[in-house]
Order: structure tokens, then C-alpha cells, then sequence
């Protein structure tokens, strides 16, 4: 089959890999039919590559049809169309009965430390084949896949694979008091549709920051007031922009959907880029134990959100040695919560959302659709922000 393979920095290149198959009585292989290309996967492209490896099967938002499926999977049979989580998950143990798949007791990569595996996310998370293929073998199966109705097109649903319980649970985290006020940083996918998630769910004031113009554009079109990151000369004069359509006081919450790879943190992005360009036997380490994040996002929501609120961070980090301002945050008294989406635990509440009526506006959601076969320049324009690309679905 064809697939999206990682081979360096970078570097990424569709090419032929052998065929997906049942291998354990819970697994199932589905055709796939629609792949995302997540803002996650261009951290692989650029700053985690100390932990992936040449030939890699890339991606983690995927969606098909059945084809097979081992004898212990019960709940699926050939020709269900499904969309697949992309963390890997029993869904019996305790920590998904508590509603944490991410921390599945019976799947997590415990050889490194990590939770639940995550399809096509370096060895860090199980260095599971992804999704970016035209077949794709699904683990626990017997949990894992949404069915989802036939019908609508792909676009209607391919997103409960990572973007709308990411953003939910964004949402869910920030816990916005009746009346409140929240601030999302970032209006890439995750932002974008935590914005939408919020106004769906009352949230009565909703500020946007970004600085590409075509994701203003689309935030300020649903309601949202945004703020041009480009208009300011700093970060001080962001943050009491902000404070002042809030009382002086700031937002009651503020959703961090930038991450790791937030523009400034010149010195963090140097030990990012070095750790990526030395061979693996010495950068893979050296990013395990010493890595730093570039902050300037965190570092902007601590310093923006009002005393007493709560940041929510889905934006992706990985370092091991991040300066944090501790006493900022505990004068401030601000609480923090954070981690991968646990997809099933909100998928039931999201689906049903997602009809002819389409309040979140999924299926007008993507700005481009791409052939698998263009998966390398779907990469760089992505990272490059060119030609108004927020959100790129793969086509097999």
C-alpha cells in the first residue's frame, strides 16, 4: 500500500510498505478513506525527530471502512464506516472507566514512561504505524472505532478523530463560569474549534489571538473578537489590550492551543533545532532529558488570564527541563489542566452535533483536500502557513 512515511527533518515521502494486518483477536484493518493533517504532525516534521525513526508511518486522524476484524472484536464487522481515536485504548481497564483512555492500563508504553500509544507518534508513544496510508491496522478494536452513519461525506465526522474532543476538552478543562470570559490562544485547528465549541456552549465572550490573517478571518466570522498579534510590539501590550474588555482583570480562562512551537523562545528553539540535527544516539537522549519548550504561549496565558482562573492547555509539549515562573502561578493562584483528549470519554456528547443543521461547522471545516500523493508539499504548506491552509484532509 501507499503511505506517508517520515525519513528525516523535514522529510516526508509517500512510498510503498507492506499491507496491514490482523495480528492480535482484538485488531481490525480498515480502508482508509480521509486522513487529517494535525498541527501535532508538524512537530514531528520539525522538533521531535530525535524520536522517530526512517520509514515511520505518519498520522493519527483517520477514517474508513471495515474490512476485517479479529475474533474478539464483537462490535464491528466488515463494511462499518468508522472513524479512528488516535490513542490506542482498552476500554475496560480502570483508568478508562474513569474516563482517561489516554492512560490505559493494558496499552500504555510503559518501556518509556509514556500513556496510552498514539498511531503514527514516534516511539515515545508506541511508534505505532499511522493513519496517512491507504490501509490501517486499528489495536483494541473492540473499543477504539466510532461508527459513525453513512451519508454525509467525510468531513462530517473525520474530526472526532482528534480535533473536536481536543477542543472539547479544551473547553471542558477551561470551565468557564456562567458570564465568563476566555481567551484562545492560537486559531489553528484545535483553537479554531475550541472557539466554536465555546460559543456552542454559551461561553458569552470569546477572544482569538493568532497572527495569520486567514485564521482571524475565520474566528472573527463566528463570533469571536480577535486580536492581531501583529498589532502589538509586545506581549505586555497583548495582555492589557485584552484586560481591558475584561474589567482590567483579564479572561476567567485562557485555552493554550500553540504549544511547543510558539514564535519567540529564541534560545529554546536553538536546543530544539539542535537536538534534531545530531545523530540519534546523541540527540535522542539529550531531548528526553534536557529539553525545553519554546514557551511564549504559556508564558502569555499565565501572564493574561485573571487571578484565580484556569488555564487549559492542548497545545503538544515535550520538554523535561522548562523554566516555569512558579511564583507568578502561585500568587496568581491559577489552576492548570492539561493532557492528550481521551476521545471516548467525550464523543458521545460531541456526535451529536454533528448533523444537517452542522453548528460547529465541520463540513465546510477543511481549506484543503489533498491527494495522498501530495502529502509532502500538504506538509510544507502547512508549516510554511501558505496559501490560507488551516486544516488539510488526505484523500487515499
Amino acid at each position: 500500500m501507499k503511505a506517508v512515511t517520515w525519513q528525516g527533518k523535514r522529510d516526508v515521502r509517500v512510498e510503498d510498505v507492506p499491507d496491514p494486518r490482523i495480528e492480535e483477536p482484538t485488531d481490525a484493518v480498515i480502508r482508509v478513506t480521509s486522513s487529517g493533517l494535525c498541527g501535532s504532525d508538524l512537530h514531528l516534521y520539525e522538533v521531535l525527530t530525535p524520536f522517530m525513526t526512517p520509514g515511520d508511518i505518519l498520522g493519527h486522524e483517520p477514517m474508513g471502512i471495515v474490512e476485517e476484524v479479529g475474533a474478539e472484536v464483537t462490535g464491528l464487522r466488515p463494511g462499518d464506516r468508522v472513524v479512528v481515536p488516535f490513542q490506542i485504548a482498552c476500554g475496560h481497564c480502570y483508568m478508562c472507566g474513569t474516563g482517561l483512555p489516554t492512560q490505559c492500563e493494558t496499552t500504555q508504553v510503559t518501556g518509556e514512561g509514556m500513556g496510552a500509544p498514539l498511531f503514527g507518534y514516534t516511539r515515545l508513544y508506541g511508534a505505532v504505524p499511522g493513519g496517512q496510508a491507504e490501509y490501517l491496522r486499528v489495536p483494541q478494536a473492540q473499543f477504539g472505532p466510532i461508527k459513525v452513519p453513512e451519508g454525509p461525506a467525510d468531513d462530517r465526522f473525520v474530526y472526532l478523530s482528534d480535533v473536536l474532543p481536543t477542543a472539547w476538552q479544551a473547553v471542558e478543562y477551561a470551565a468557564v463560569p456562567q458570564g465568563g470570559s476566555l481567551a484562545v490562544l492560537g486559531l489553528g485547528p484545535i483553537g479554531d474549534m475550541a472557539c466554536r465549541i465555546a460559543r456552542l456552549k454559551g461561553v458569552e465572550t470569546v477572544f482569538g489571538v493568532d497572527l495569520v490573517p486567514e485564521r482571524l478571518e475565520r474566528a472573527r466570522a463566528r463570533g469571536v473578537e480577535t486580536f492581531d498579534l501583529r498589532s502589538f510590539d509586545n506581549e505586555k501590550e497583548l495582555v492589557a489590550a485584552v484586560q481591558d474588555r475584561t474589567g482590567g482583570r483579564g479572561p476567567d480562562a485562557v485555552i493554550d492551543a500553540v504549544g511547543t512551537e510558539a514564535h519567540g523562545g529564541a534560545v529554546a528553539k536553538l536546543v530544539q533545532q539542535a537536538a534534531a540535527v545530531m545523530p540519534r544516539a546523541i540527540g535522542s537522549p539529550l531531548a528526553e532529558r534536557f529539553s525545553v519548550d519554546r514557551l511564549a504561549a504559556l508564558y502569555t496565558a499565565i501572564d493574561l488570564v485573571r487571578r484565580g482562573g484556569t488555564i487549559s492547555l492542548s497545545g503538544v509539549y515535550g520538554g523535561m527541563a522548562d523554566p516555569m515562573p512558579m511564583l507568578t502561578m502561585f500568587d496568581k493562584q491559577i489552576q492548570l489542566r492539561m493532557g492528550q483528549a481521551n476521545v471516548r470519554r467525550w464523543s458521545d456528547e460531541i456526535v451529536p452535533h454533528l448533523t444537517d443543521e452542522d453548528p460547529l461547522g465541520v463540513d465546510g471545516f477543511a481549506t484543503h483536500r489533498v491527494p495522498l500523493a501530495n502529502a509532502p508539499q500538504a506538509y510544507e504548506m502547512f508549516q510554511k502557513k501558505r496559501d490560507g491552509a488551516v486544516k488539510v484532509l488526505m484523500k487515499p
